[in-house]
């Protein structure tokens, strides 16, 4: 399909392949696709039952069949009293319960009534987690930068000792309280910061005043005791809540800290309402399903490997991040539900940057490279800096042109021609001009919302969960597992004594224990 030629022959291409929930607007028409082919992908969908797996996992059924879980995190963004119920049991009133004890929290430490151990309000909170428990709350926090009228926020993850060593190195610990973020208090990577935290706060001011510096997210409320912290600093969540989804649970606690209760508020209400049209659109007027849809036509019809995530606001930079462990965690599978090898490519490889910048560092890969890469741009019609039009002007200039040019792209005769314009010699335009042909009808979606603000980034976000879940059903995979990060993590347990000197390197493959030997060299 030539995407010049659909243009020209359809004047109303646009309105055919756009939908709209609110000022939400989400355009596929530079996609090769067809009236037709829409409706044969429904009838994929419908094969697959994505509708009736949608509505078990709205309603609490056990979806998640390799750990016997229901998949709940749209209850976390319910505003219904009851009605959602897992086992038997409604969620919901526990569900409120702690939402209602983070916000309590949350304006404890905000007005200064929950201050630190010399009686200081905190100026700068600290979240420690990894994965899930740290990609959503900080892709979250940046992106509502211009809401921010609390404590700062920073995030700490990596085990990498420079990671809380340059977090900290700014920070007083008078007035900085951390939030430790693991649902079993277990985690290596977490529990060696926290624990890294907890002797910085000792050092300064005493093993006393750990309690009045940390708050914990998690269930395991005996080692949270033996940690230091009081029951009332800790806030749990459920285990029908994934990590990569739990953004809207107490993992959300350092966001609520930072930009209020009732911003964060209107993030679960954003999110909820874009929860409520995937629940009840029709097939072909619903975005997060035509989203998935032509994300598997991409996939698995047309075999592309990747797709980019291009958000036009730098607040987003930190969106390609949080989405590809969101879908690249759910949907990077082999085996089907029933444990069978899949028939079909899964999820794709996903990686972005912020426009402007990628096109200064990848776009040419995008446009003239051998692969195609489906292009996923987003922006807001208004900044947050009115003072700066001119800015936010340029910005989308830029995101409409490059999904432009990569759907028309530039023939060779348009690229002589231009050249020839400007007054190019013919042997020039002849060495020069293959160089500037662009082969366009490179796919791309676009979606446009007004602004950034708490209600638009819940909805974004609902809607990329819903996507994976489209197109996990379509592959035939459970995304809501992820045994694939297992074997590393044992065998990291396994080496570790090997790395600091006390085991035998003699088990390990050769290329290992050489790595092993030369660490030692290094280090000797």
């Amino acid at each position: 399909m030539e995407m010049r030629a659909a243009f020209a022959a359809d004047p109303h291409r646009f309105a055919a392949f756009s939908l709209r929930l609110g000022d939400l607007l989400f355009d596929w028409s530079k996609c090769a696709v067809t009236g037709e082919t829409m409706k044969l992908l429904a009838g994929l969908a419908e094969k697959a039952n994505v509708v009736g797996r949608r509505d078990a996992m709205l309603r609490g059924d056990t979806i998640n069949a390799t750990e016997h879980r229901a998949v709940l995190h749209t209850a976390l963004r319910n505003p219904a009293a009851k009605g959602v119920s897992v086992d038997g049991v409604d969620v919901m009133p526990e569900v409120h319960a702690v939402l209602s004890a983070m916000a309590a929290f949350a304006d404890a430490v905000r007005s200064g009534a929950a201050a630190g151990a010399t009686g200081k309000k905190i100026t700068d909170i600290v979240n420690i987690g990894i994965g899930g428990s740290d990609l959503g709350p900080a892709m979250a926090t940046l992106a509502l930068a211009p809401y921010h009228d609390g404590p700062r926020a920073h995030y700490v993850s990596n085990v990498d000792g420079a990671h809380i060593h340059d977090t900290l190195k700014g920070l007083d610990p008078e007035t900085t309280l951390f939030i430790i973020a693991s649902k079993t208090f277990t985690t290596v990577e977490t529990m060696t910061n926290a624990e890294t935290a907890s002797r910085w706060i000792e050092a300064a001011l005493g093993k006393a005043a750990v309690g009045k510096h940390f708050a914990a997210v998690s269930t395991a409320l005996d080692k949270v005791a033996a940690f230091g912290i009081a029951p009332d600093r800790v806030f749990g969540f459920w285990d029908w809540v994934g990590g990569r989804y739990s953004l809207w649970s107490a993992i959300g606690l350092p966001v609520m800290i930072a930009v209020g209760p009732q911003n964060f508020r209107a993030f679960l209400a954003g999110a909820h309402e874009m929860d409520t049209h995937f629940a009840s659109a029709p097939m072909l007027e619903n975005i997060p399903m035509v989203m998935g849809l032509v994300g598997y036509w991409h996939r698995v019809v047309c075999k592309y490997p990747a797709r980019a995530v291009i958000p036009y606001d730098q607040r987003l930079s930190r969106l390609p991040a949080y989405l590809q462990q969101l879908d690249m965690e759910s949907n990077g599978k082999r085996v089907t539900i029933d444990g069978m090898p899949v028939t079909t490519p899964t999820g794709p490889l996903v990686w972005g940057e912020p426009g402007t910048n990628g096109q200064h560092a990848f776009f040419q890969l995008l446009h003239q490279g051998t692969d195609v890469i489906p292009v996923e741009f987003l922006a807001a019609a208004q900044g947050h800096e009115p003072e700066l039009k001119h800015h936010h002007d340029l910005l989308l200039a830029n995101c409409l042109a490059q999904s432009a040019a990569l759907m028309k792209g530039r023939t060779l005769e348009e690229a002589r021609r231009q050249m020839l314009t400007k007054g190019m010699s013919e042997a020039d335009v002849n060495a020069i001009a293959p160089h500037r042909v662009f082969p366009g009808n490179r796919p791309s979606v676009t979606i446009l919302y007004n602004k950034l603000d708490p209600k638009t980034l819940g909805r974004l976000i609902a809607l990329y969960e819903h996507r994976v879940f489209v197109e996990a059903q379509l592959f035939g995979i459970n995304a809501f597992d992820q045994w694939g990060v297992e074997l590393g993590k044992e065998l990291a347990t396994n080496l570790l004594p090997v790395v600091e000197g006390t085991g035998d390197a003699a088990e390990s493959d050769a290329s290992t224990a050489g790595l092993v030997h030369h660490i030692h060299g290094l280090r000797a």
